[in-house]
């Protein structure tokens, strides 16, 4: 096969590959914009979790191109270049080393996505107030007005919780009034853990001697599940809870009630704090 003749030939693979994506791409992108994304895991019960779903749609969007793209050129290249029964050695034709024009078409595409997408995470994050991350004791995004605050305490292997705004008690249960603005604070008492609840799209690592803060706004009662997401010992797969987002009128009803029954021990609790630095010989036993 003369020189012309084989260009012509890779031609005409590159132009029906182009094709190909551009119809695979088009059929793709109605399904992710319209129905995978707006399903997409943590849901849309809190301000963290919209933010997170229009995150992970825009990022399968600029996705979906290079996807398709790939899996039609491995699909193309197993069926077109295929040996079929009484084809010679020499039907693949000589191996192409470097194409310059694809070089460079694939590292313009590929480097202005992952700058688009880093610069529009940036903002996002900035925009929703961190999309329920931890942010450190200082974080940037804050939403605005105030928050009603609750500490999280990591612990092998438990998580705990404190209620600075009544009096410190602290409680085994993590209960949220519906329609507020919550400020996790997020720390440890011992290993390193990680605050996940999955359905408030919150995750905040636990570190000792560090108040990690994260914000979130639950928009609908129910309940989500709680995990540490960090390997913390021995325990760590036992470390989960269920908190309950609850009507304001309930969760009233439900903290003076735990004030109540944690009367008695209130005493023994140090006083509230961002961060605290237990007796290793008390924890030792």
């Amino acid at each position: 096969m003369s020189s012309s003749a084989a260009a012509g030939n890779r031609r005409t693979h590159a132009l029906r590959i182009a094709a190909l994506t551009v119809i695979a791409t088009a059929i793709a992108l109605p399904l992710v914009i319209f129905v995978l994304g707006p399903n997409m895991p943590p849901g849309k019960d809190t301000t963290a979790g919209v933010s997170q779903v229009f995150d992970n749609t825009v990022l399968l969007v600029v996705m979906t191109p290079f996807t398709m793209f790939i899996l039609i050129f491995i699909l193309y290249t197993v069926l077109a270049f295929r040996v079929r029964p009484g084809d010679d050695d020499q039907r693949d034709g000589a191996p192409i080393r470097g194409h310059m024009p694809s070089q460079i078409a694939w590292l313009a595409t590929t480097t202005a996505a992952v700058l688009f997408l880093a610069i529009f995470g940036s903002a996002e994050l900035l925009a929703s107030n961190g999309s329920g991350g931890g942010e450190g004791p200082k974080p940037i995004a804050k939403p605005s007005g105030s928050a009603f605050q609750v500490q999280v305490i990591g612990q092998q292997w438990e998580f705990t919780y404190r209620y600075p705004s009544y009096g410190g008690v602290e409680t085994a249960q993590l209960v949220l009034p519906v329609g507020q603005e919550i400020e996790f604070h997020v720390t440890s008492l011992d290993a390193v853990h990680s605050f996940w609840a999955y359905e408030l799209g919150v995750k905040a690592d636990a570190n000792p001697g560090v108040d990690n803060v994260a914000f979130v706004k639950v928009k609908k009662q129910g309940t989500f599940q709680i995990r540490c997401a960090e390997l913390c010992g021995l325990w760590h797969g036992y470390m989960f809870d269920t908190g309950r987002v609850v009507s304001q009128s309930q969760f009233a009803t439900w903290i003076a009630g735990q004030q109540k029954t944690f009367a008695g021990s209130q005493q023994y609790l140090p006083k509230y704090s961002l961060t605290y630095t237990p007796d290793p010989q008390d924890r030792a036993g």
